[in-house]
């Protein structure tokens, strides 16, 4: 029984989930790659891999880290299942690098529940979404979530409300400076970075369309429960889990103005999808309809695949 075999967390869930995601992500470059193989294009490609798994075990940490589920695997089962549902997600090397840059910050995020070290969290945090934005410009909602951390942590201090910026002129100047060094044009690169798109045809694919549908059904669905039990929740771990819920948002938000629709945008919503539906799984008493949930996230990939 996969919800079994995965309720705990232990070494075997890693390599099993790692095992996966291998090969989604050796069927998806088989799929798209049309050039001969050679040392640079391969050593590329596991660096790009190596991100991905990289991604999923800073999650896990995070997650663990903050207590926003309990002790089980279902969470980066469920983050290796979306990406093998859309795995246009793995064709985009810079949302990859963007998605990795918002995890370091959302756990920086999320840690400040701690009171601790308040300023160079939020140093951190800043300083990782700034970098993410330079790669995907609009990863730069997530300062929202400094915001709103600031906010339901209740962290008055004005000197602390002053960190991120610090952060984001850390990342410009070096930034500008590199580009000065390298003779890079700096108007035509700013000038490049923010735009905006409402056409969704590019993403008229029926493994897309497919794939967006399964994800937001269960997201929804796990999402009304997940609101449902906040108030269940400790009270000092509330905030936490109400970050949850804006990150969604964020990441939703990034899918809808994404300025070039190609699939990999969606990365961005699978950290806190994968947060809200493993909440659901925990909670859900009959054995047999969490198998079945399970067992349409684990089908589809392979279903859409022979399409």
């Amino acid at each position: 029984m996969i919800s079994n075999f995965f309720s705990q967390s232990k070494p075997i869930n890693f390599v099993a989930v790692s095992i996966i995601l291998l090969i989604v992500f050796v069927i998806t470059k088989y799929m798209t790659l049309d050039v001969a193989l050679d040392i640079f294009l391969i050593t590329k490609e596991i660096l790009f891999f190596s991100v991905s798994l990289f991604s999923v075990f800073v999650f896990d940490f995070l997650v663990n880290r903050n207590n926003l589920t309990k002790k089980n695997s279902y969470k980066i089962l469920l983050f290796v299942l979306f990406i093998a549902i859309l795995p246009e997600t793995l064709l985009n090397s810079r949302t990859l690098f963007a998605n990795l840059f918002v995890l370091f910050a959302l756990r920086r995020i999320i840690s400040l529940r701690s009171k601790k070290e308040i300023k160079k969290k939020l140093f951190d945090a800043s300083f990782w979404i700034t970098m993410a934005s330079l790669l995907y410009f609009w990863s730069a909602l997530f300062f929202v979530l400094i915001i709103a951390a600031l906010v339901l942590y209740v962290i008055t201090d004005a000197k602390n409300w002053l960190i991120p910026v610090m952060g984001i002129l850390t990342v410009a100047i070096i930034s500008v400076s590199y580009m000065v060094v390298m003779n890079q044009d700096i108007n035509k690169f700013f000038n490049n970075l923010i735009d905006v798109s409402f056409d969704f045809s590019p993403l008229n694919s029926k493994r897309i369309i497919i794939g967006s549908t399964i994800l937001f059904s269960f997201g929804i669905w796990s999402l009304f429960y997940y609101i449902k039990n906040l108030k269940s929740k400790a009270k000092s771990l509330r905030p936490s889990f109400s970050l949850i819920i804006i990150a969604t948002i964020i990441g939703l938000v990034i899918v809808i103005i994404s300025p070039i629709k190609d699939g990999s945008e969606f990365i961005f919503l699978f950290a806190p999808l994968a947060i809200i539906m493993t909440n659901y799984l925990e909670v859900i008493s009959e054995k047999w309809f969490k198998e079945s949930l399970l067992w349409i996230l684990l089908l589809t990939p392979i279903i859409t695949l022979l399409l």
